[in-house]
């Protein structure tokens, strides 16, 4: 019984462990594969790619395949998800470090907060959801402005606006996934979606022109490790460990990878992407986490809001 409850605990911590560590990885392979491959295409890759093993896993497993109205669903989802928001995290991440890309992608539980006050009514405006709302909104001011000095460049302002578009996107999405007939496996559900994702996105990067400056050949081995890292330890891995953990944890802390993520994001981008890291960036995150940290707790423990979707 001990040796159970000991290799029980293991796994619980290699779960979080890939949550945190890995997810919050991600955005520095993405930095590396978009200096190479158009982004659109690296990210119809790896959504193709993850989808297909995914749905592949999950239909092998007997689980049932979505009906017609669970794929409009996921075309819908997809659409605000990989397409909006992930094919803007990754155009964006041309021209914003890795680290602070992810902290402006840390802003969607309170978009999802502010959605949740002004359109479905399911949340009140307290005081500490007010300053909640003030700090992220002042995190980002931090991060964009020219007018403040704190030293260091503010960040490119079009990479800024594509990053909290594809955050509002996803806010959008978590609420939308919530009302919407989706197959009940998140297995199948999460495969259907990144599988209709990779598409849309391979059908942008055609119409944005990208595959006729794409050459395959000229991708060093670097990118195409980015490319492997991102498919099968961001995708296919993380999703696993986050399946597993939120039917053995609160989600409470499950969703603690939402403000765990920028942190290691904006460690790693220092150490391993050689991106700046000077009191603009380090106040501008501190906002940012204060303010997610300070919504999620209040959602789980007033509305009793499901954990955020996984944000692989």
């Amino acid at each position: 019984m001990e040796s159970q409850t000991h290799r029980q605990t293991w796994k619980t911590f290699l779960a979080f462990a890939i949550i945190y560590l890995v997810w919050g990885s991600t955005f520095l392979a993405i930095r590396v594969g978009v200096r190479e491959v158009p982004p659109l295409i690296l990210a119809a890759m790896r959504f193709l790619a993850a989808g297909l093993v995914l749905y592949g896993w999950m239909a092998a497993r007997g689980e049932r395949s979505p009906n017609q109205r669970q794929w409009l669903s996921a075309l819908l989802l997809a659409i605000l998800i990989f397409l909006f928001d992930y094919g803007l995290l990754f155009w964006a991440e041309r021209r914003v470090p890795s680290g602070l890309a992810a902290v402006m992608m840390a802003t969607i539980p309170v978009f999802t907060a502010l959605a949740e006050i002004v359109f479905l009514r399911t949340q009140k405006l307290t005081v500490r959801l007010a300053l909640a709302l003030m700090l992220g909104v002042g995190g980002v001011a931090v991060l964009t402005s020219s007018s403040v000095r704190l030293g260091g460049a503010p960040i490119d302002r079009l990479g800024a606006v594509a990053l909290i578009v594809g955050a509002i996107s996803w806010s959008a999405a978590s609420i939308l996934s919530r009302k919407l007939p989706l197959p009940e496996s998140k297995g199948m559900s999460s495969g259907a979606q990144m599988l209709v994702g990779g598409v849309l996105l391979a059908l942008a990067a055609a119409a944005r022109g990208e595959f006729r400056s794409f050459q395959p050949a000229a991708v060093s081995q670097g990118a195409w490790l980015a490319l492997a890292y991102l498919i099968v330890a961001g995708s296919i891995v993380g999703f696993t460990a986050y399946v597993w953990l939120i039917h053995r944890e609160s989600p409470t802390k499950v969703g603690t990878y939402a403000y765990v993520n920028p942190l290691v994001a904006v460690v790693l981008g220092y150490f391993w992407g050689r991106e700046a890291l000077g009191l603009r960036t380090i106040l501008g995150t501190l906002f940012i986490l204060v303010s997610v940290l300070m919504v999620i707790t209040m959602k789980r423990a007033k509305t009793s809001v499901p954990a955020p979707e996984a944000k692989d």
